[in-house]
């Protein structure tokens, strides 16, 4: 299989920054995609990803949360769950459909769209290595974890 690199990107951060595929081409990183704030799955995910954050680093990993919620969603969120990783704003959607997380879902026979759970990992020369869609999160995050020790040199 021939690795897709990751669309291009420009998403604004709960650390101020916006954060850019052309600046972290060099680094690899995780994005993981969650559909809201707040909410109990996502809550669960974001502190499995916080309490082994360190894990990831000390593979030189960045991590990065990214829902359609707002910066101001974002930092109650982090101040909230005390997360030590940045999330971004993917507001429009952007790279949620260039990645095909955006997608019809349906709860109680009514369809709607939104972000289908799902993890990238992304290696420094901005290919995607390894894929993760329709996450179930208990145990998610030892599986980025270990596919990260085997794929990322």
């Amino acid at each position: 299989m021939t690795a897709t690199a990751i669309p291009a990107f420009s998403l604004a951060g709960s650390d101020g920054k916006t954060w850019t595929s052309k600046e972290l081409k060099g680094t690899p990183f995780v994005l993981y995609f969650y559909p809201k704030d707040s909410t109990p799955g996502c809550t669960t995910e974001a502190c499995n990803f916080r309490d082994n954050h360190a894990r990831l680093e000390m593979r030189g990993l960045k991590l990065f949360g990214i829902s359609p919620d707002s910066l101001k969603s974002h930092a109650n969120f982090i101040a909230k769950q005390e997360l030590n990783f940045v999330l971004l704003s993917d507001s429009d959607k952007v790279l949620a459909q260039a990645l095909g997380v955006w997608v019809t879902k349906s709860m109680y026979g009514r369809e709607y769209l939104g972000i289908e759970r799902s993890t990238f990992l992304v290696g420094a020369n901005g290919k995607i290595l390894k894929e993760w869609r329709k996450v179930k999160v208990p145990g998610h995050v030892d599986e980025v974890i270990a596919a990260a020790e085997e794929l990322v040199k």
